[in-house]
């Protein structure tokens, strides 16, 4: 049988990556014809590193440069096909199956279309540093990210013994993130580290600002330095990127754990769902609201100004979930926009290939 190349041993099996049941089933048609499965543990331009059960190899995208759409390039926690090779040849990434979960950004360079964190996660983990000052519109923005992802958000408290009051602080930040459970954790005394063991499952992907301490709480899920970690800035708790890709590490105790580099931007990318469960006492409110299309500014008989007035939704909540979804419509207005002429920009290939076929046909004799 033909080999992958540049492969190197493991300890670990595919099964320790996540393979299960449903992926072998999602995989069959791919196995029949000769390929065999891998997952994307890291990702660049052009190749990718993946597991298999043969070791790691690097394989290469092919057409990478060429993808339309930047939701489809193989990021990490992608479940591929890869075309086994001879050996001294590198192997061809050939199909990437259906993603089960998402996390998806608007793209740094602000066009309208999309860029993929990771694929494939079934925790996320949301880091809020205790040691800087709570920013509970960042935690909305990144818990609507998790939400939409299809993912189940965890929120995880750090550098808890840095912190004066974290009785407060987990309180208030309960108070952003309903339905989702706040852990409090500290690397300096271990607190909370059992109990946060305990509610990850499957694919962890840790997410937060530089310098939140996700390196150091990944460090400390794995049981050795394996992740890269910097100091913070004193002035305003803000730290440098430390890690600089997305990687896929097997956890001693099972699954597999995602750290991602700290994200300056969290812009929304048709995050619809992800807002309606981030803010759902206040969609649960607006079901009471006089008009359907209330928007919650100045309309008689609105349910959610009336609780912002008695105190029971806090005036900045409701202005960070409007500025949102406006962020978010906006997104998805130039997304719409981008796909108008993009089938706009097809048509005009195909009326003039079809004029140059006529006028061709005219000059025939």
């Amino acid at each position: 049988m033909s080999q992958l190349l540049s492969h190197h041993a493991q300890p670990y099996s595919l099964g320790d990556y996540g393979w299960d049941e449903a992926c072998e089933h999602a995989f069959a048609p791919h196995r029949a014809a000769g390929l065999i499965p891998a997952r994307v543990v890291r990702a660049g331009r052009g190749s990718c590193e993946a597991v298999t059960d043969a070791g790691t190899v690097r394989a290469e995208i092919p057409g990478a440069a060429d993808h339309g759409d930047p939701l489809s390039v193989p990021c990490t926690g992608d479940w591929v096909a890869l075309r086994p090779v001879a050996t001294g040849a590198v192997p061809v990434l050939h199909a990437v199956l259906e993603r089960r979960t998402a996390l998806v950004r608007s793209s740094a360079s602000r066009t309208s279309c999309g860029q993929v964190l990771a694929a494939n996660v079934d925790t996320v983990v949301v880091t809020v540093s205790l040691a800087a000052p709570l920013k509970h519109g960042r935690t909305e923005r990144m818990l609507a990210l998790a939400w939409e992802s299809g993912a189940q958000p965890v929120v995880v408290l750090t550098k808890a013994d840095a912190c004066a009051d974290v009785p407060s602080a987990q309180a208030q930040v309960s108070e952003v993130a309903p339905g989702v459970d706040v852990l409090v954790t500290s690397a300096v005394t271990g607190q909370g580290l059992d109990t946060l063991t305990a509610v990850l499952s499957g694919t962890v992907a840790l997410l937060g600002p530089s310098g939140a301490g996700k390196s150091t709480l990944g460090n400390q899920l794995l049981g050795e330095d394996r992740l890269a970690t910097g100091a913070v800035r004193e002035a305003d708790g803000k730290g440098r990127h430390t890690t600089a890709w997305r990687e896929l590490v097997p956890l001693p105790g099972g699954g597999v754990l995602l750290d991602t580099p700290g994200l300056r931007a969290i812009g929304l990318h048709d995050a619809q769902d992800g807002l309606e469960q981030t803010f759902a006492e206040i969609e649960h409110l607006a079901q009471d609201c006089r008009f359907t299309d209330c928007a919650h500014v100045s309309e008689p008989g609105c349910a959610v100004l009336s609780a912002v007035e008695a105190g029971v939704i806090p005036r900045r909540r409701l202005d960070s979930y409007r500025r949102l979804l406006r962020e978010n419509a906006y997104a998805a207005s130039r997304t719409d926009a981008r796909l108008r002429a993009d089938r706009e920009a097809v048509r005009k290939d195909i009326t003039r290939h079809l004029r140059a076929t006529y006028r061709f046909r005219e000059r025939q004799p």
